[in-house]
């Protein structure tokens, strides 16, 4: 592969995941009060370490790595956790926990990996499409104009978002090969010149960043280590953890590779180092992105040098201030289009992974529906669980999680735990999806 055709496809990995890893830290920073300068240095730093964290999970070797083209980045799970730590014991204990959590998962990943018979297609099907659907509502909130904006529902919003996702379906139908792989890419592209002409363009943040920025350690202090804060942090990672598995096997399915044990405990430690580096940079937990998988479908490029070249050019980001900058002039009805179309990817092939699934199984079809309906109903009804205790909310307030949660209990109790009074045993299909 071109020298061009990997930049063009790292460039379209880096924007795929790009609104998704600096919202947090701007969320964060803003929800903590950090002055501009830190929250300058905390979204700088995010995005460096979304690129070193992305190259230790590419990078396949004997203690870490599920060399699978993924892309790392913050997680939005550690948000609510994040601020109220910061809020009740300071900055300094929540690098503290992010540090201990990323020590608990290097240790427990073997021991984490030999739990896939709880992730048969029934649940990593389940669970992807309840990712792909929760994430729906932030392409149509972009499609609008981004929540909040004062223009959302603006016409000229709702026209320039399908105008890009229109532009995307039209290349993919009329174009092969390079030219299709990059079709997000290029509907981006297009659809920011047409924003610009349509005086939707602000270019003031590339002007006011700064050239160059180096990495600290302990930017924000000597962490500390409180006891709240870490068992927090550590159910922060374990959910996760069960969200990275339905990315993993989504694309060992995309990309035709069976995953053992070994591969899942190195997929685990290299999340577990990547939260160690977030702490010690100041930065934040980091996970798989699903964003990035209906990317690899729609391209067709299942080559782990795209990542290499996309977790590279993240670091380079996180270095060069203002030429990471030139990607927050997208406008966000640009990214919506763009968005639906790779979300909407990821539902698909949820979808194709539980067609492994045997559907004469009355107790399949309960999963699926309970699972599916819990995910969905978190995500349209937000504060259901408002009133429960902030450390079961982890588990809770998102969508993705509360429905993954319900997957995996549920197949444990209809498929997992022996039961004498059921007429016959799980389906001899169903042993072949563990085994």
């Amino acid at each position: 592969m071109k020298t061009v055709q990997l930049g063009s496809l790292g460039i379209q990995h880096v924007l795929a995941m790009y609104a998704g890893a600096i919202i947090v830290p701007l969320i964060v920073g803003g929800a903590l009060q950090l002055t501009s300068a830190q929250l300058t240095y905390l979204v700088a730093i995010d995005l460096f370490t979304c690129g070193v964290a992305t190259l230790f999970q590419v990078w396949k070797n004997k203690f870490f790595g599920i060399g699978l083209p993924v892309m790392l980045g913050c997680t939005f799970t550690a948000v609510g956790p994040m601020i109220a730590i910061g809020k009740q014991y300071g900055l300094s204990a929540v690098y503290g926990a992010i540090i201990a959590a990323g020590l608990f998962v290097v240790i427990i990943a073997k021991y984490f990996s030999k739990l896939r018979v709880l992730f048969p297609p029934i649940v990593t099907g389940s669970v992807v499409t309840i990712i792909g659907l929760t994430l729906i509502p932030a392409a149509m909130n972009n499609m609008a104009g981004g929540q909040g904006a004062k223009d959302f529902g603006d016409i000229h919003n709702i026209a320039l978002s399908f105008g890009v996702l229109l532009f995307i379906v039209v290349l993919y139908r009329f174009f092969t090969g390079f030219i299709r792989s990059i079709a997000i890419l290029l509907g981006m592209v297009a659809g920011t010149i047409a924003a610009a002409l349509m005086g939707k363009v602000d270019v003031s943040a590339v002007t006011e960043a700064s050239w160059v920025h180096i990495p600290h350690l302990f930017y924000f202090g000597v962490p500390t280590f409180n006891g709240t804060a870490i068992l927090t942090m550590v159910l922060v990672a374990i959910v996760s953890l069960v969200e990275s598995t339905g990315v993993y096997f989504a694309l060992s399915d995309i990309c035709n590779r069976k995953l053992s044990e070994k591969d899942l405990a190195s997929g685990y430690r290299a999340e577990g180092l990547a939260m160690i580096i977030g702490g010690l940079f100041n930065a934040f937990p980091y996970t798989t992105y699903s964003q990035n998988v209906g990317l690899v479908q729609l391209s067709g490029v299942k080559t782990r040098k795209v990542i290499y070249v996309a977790g590279t050019m993240l670091i380079v980001l996180g270095l060069v201030p203002k030429i990471a900058a030139l990607a927050t002039i997208i406008p966000a009805p640009v990214l919506g289009g763009a968005m639906l179309a790779m979300f909407g990817m990821v539902i698909a092939y949820g979808i194709k992974m539980l067609s492994q699934v045997e559907f004469a199984s009355q107790e399949n079809l309960f999963i699926i529906a309970c699972s599916v309906g819990m995910g969905l109903g978190v995500t349209a009804v937000p504060n259901l669980f408002a009133e429960l205790p902030a450390s079961i909310r982890i588990l809770t307030d998102s969508g993705i999680v509360a429905g993954s949660v319900t997957a995996i209990v549920l197949n444990i109790l209809f498929h997992v735990i022996p039961n004498k009074k059921r007429i016959k045993p799980a389906s001899s299909a169903y042993q072949q999806q563990v085994s």
